[in-house]
């Protein structure tokens, strides 16, 4: 979710960042208060509504986005139908459904510098007591950077596995995927040395 970016450049990336961070906090405090799924499925009906307004590319993208929440709306409803409490299904995912949509939709239209810089002034009480904040604002940007490298990395070699196997793709991806990484990360920390480092 933290490293997703917007098709399109909307009204929303102008905002300040930390004005949409608090607005999504009082936003998911306020899906824990509704408690009936009419008033849930309103508010995700809202939140497509917010997702529309930038255009269609920005609508498809953004619901694209919630398709890796559809395993666990299928277990929750089916948990709750087994459990005769089809109501409380209803309303456990479709807040769920909203709560991430909001949270897309924020990361989405706010940049990376700005991200950093919310945190650079929340950890602003920890620098006064001495305590140096730098490492935490570099280890958040790079791992909202290498997030998506990393899930490129492991679709290439998913697709090198099938070109060379006809097995399926599975437990044997964990090692060079692991590689991998750990290969990045070394190439990241050289680079940190070479510019003087923390």
């Amino acid at each position: 979710m933290i490293s997703l970016t917007s098709p399109v450049e909307t009204r929303a990336h102008g905002w300040p960042a930390g004005a949409k961070l608090a607005a999504l906090c009082v936003a998911t405090m306020g899906l824990f208060s509704l408690t009936h799924p009419a008033l849930q499925a309103a508010a995700l009906a809202v939140t497509l509504l917010l997702y529309a307004l930038p255009g269609w590319r920005f609508f498809k993208v953004g619901l694209a986005r919630l398709r890796v929440l559809l395993p666990f709306v299928v277990l929750i409803m089916v948990w709750h139908i087994v459990t005769y409490d089809i109501m409380a299904g209803a309303t456990v995912t479709l807040r769920m459904m909203t709560a991430v949509a909001l949270a897309n939709l924020v990361t989405m239209t706010t940049k990376l510098a700005q991200m950093v810089a919310v945190v650079t002034w929340l950890t602003t009480p920890l620098r006064r007591l001495g305590i140096q904040t730098r490492a935490i604002e570099l280890g958040i940007a790079l791992v909202i950077r290498f997030t998506p490298v990393l899930a490129q990395k492991g679709q290439l070699l998913a697709q090198s596995w099938r070109a060379r196997s006809t097995k399926r793709v599975g437990w044997r991806m964990i090692i060079p995927f692991t590689v991998l990484a750990i290969d990045d990360a070394e190439h990241v920390a050289e680079a940190l040395r070479a510019r003087g480092g923390l």
